[in-house]
């Protein structure tokens, strides 16, 4: 029997990452045997990745329950989920690490958020040296896509696998609702509302959509992730007189959000967000067989093929945006067939079923060593 302890946050808040660890501890696998330590840092999506005094006794905590887990349960294997190039993330690490690795014989890192090796030569010598302790040499490195920075050769795995997320279907329950007749083409974003995500260049696309006579909607779902962002996008939409086009819904879980998937024609995903690595929405929108614009930005272009199941533009490109965009809004037998290609990816690559066989595989791949 391998044992494995998972040390990483589940829901909530909802994010990929959470909701993708969930998914891992709820499997059933062959030979293996997980326990867990949660990690609770944010307690909302628009707090994930600042610095809080609470989160330092909370850290303390966590360590504290991966040493008794250890001991208790004679644990042998460490599963965590490393940090993307955010500093306050990687302080975290060091010290959870440096408090915890040594005691492992063996370690996982899975790269849920990608870029932890660019951060490195930011580093002063000191943390230099505790980043090498802390992330170097791990047994097994996991990333989600193979165009994600390389983060496991740079800490010189010994193994290295790409296992790209999947998830539950859940467009099933919604596919046989009948059709309602729209005089517009629903747009659809889903996930944290922030500049890096691409918001304000979705605003500035709307204006330049409009300004071609296109007949959208775009519905914005998600949390900002500061007052200060959330002014600037509503002052933009108010400036571009965009205030029947743009609606924004705050954070929607379960069946509403799913409906609004259902609701919807065409998903956007302009992200240049430091840390992705490629995001859950995508699956989610590919399911209910939604056609994907989104940017050519680290393992976006693993899930998404251009001219198959939606198209890519570089980042921070409106006006590629809109073109796309435009093509799709007034040409609704492409819409269709991309979408219904998209349901085919998802199905053959992105189920849940299919992850967790690979997890599997990776976990099992421990014997070899």
């Amino acid at each position: 029997m391998i044992k494995v302890l998972v040390v990483g946050q589940t829901p909530p808040p909802f994010h990929g990452q959470a909701i993708m660890i969930e998914e891992t501890l709820k499997a059933n696998y062959e030979g293996i045997r997980l326990y867990h330590v949660r990690m609770g840092f944010s307690k909302r999506i628009d707090d994930i990745g600042k610095f809080r005094f609470r989160k330092i006794f909370h850290l303390l905590g966590i360590i504290i329950k991966a040493v008794y887990y250890k001991f208790r349960h004679n644990i042998k294997v460490l599963y965590y989920p490393p940090a993307g190039p955010d500093i306050i993330p990687v302080y975290r690490d060091l010290i959870f690490l440096n408090s915890t690795r040594f005691l492992f014989k063996r370690t996982i890192f899975h790269f849920r958020a990608a870029g932890v090796s660019t951060i490195y030569e930011q580093l002063s010598p000191f943390l230099k040296r505790l980043y090498k302790r802390s992330y170097f040499s791990p047994d097994i490195a996991i990333r989600l896509s193979d165009l994600n920075p390389p983060d496991g050769s740079f800490l010189e795995a010994k193994k290295e696998f790409i296992v790209p997320n999947g998830i539950k279907d859940h467009a099933q329950d919604f596919l046989p609702e009948i059709e309602t007749k729209k005089s517009f083409c629903q747009l659809l974003y889903v996930g944290i509302v922030r500049e890096s995500k691409g918001i304000a260049v979705l605003i500035e696309t709307c204006r330049l959509l409009k300004k071609r006579g296109a007949h959208f909607r775009l519905l914005i779902v998600g949390k900002f992730d500061s007052r200060e962002f959330q002014d600037e996008i509503f002052g933009k939409v108010k400036e571009y007189d965009l205030s029947e086009e743009v609606e924004f819904s705050g954070v929607l879980t379960g069946k509403e959000k799913y409906r609004r998937y259902r609701l919807a024609d065409i998903f956007c995903y302009p992200t240049f967000y430091g840390p992705e690595s490629f995001g859950l929405s995508l699956l989610e929108a590919m399911q209910f067989s939604l056609p994907v614009v989104a940017t050519k930005w680290r393992g976006v272009p693993s899930v998404i093929k251009e001219g198959i199941n939606g198209f890519l533009v570089r980042i921070k490109d409106s006006l590629a945006f809109a073109d796309k965009l435009d093509l799709l809004i007034r040409n609704p037998d492409l819409r269709k067939t991309m979408g219904a290609r998209a349901r085919e990816i998802y199905c053959q690559e992105f189920s849940l079923e299919r992850y967790r066989d690979r997890m599997e595989k990776v976990f099992l791949s421990l014997e070899d060593g």
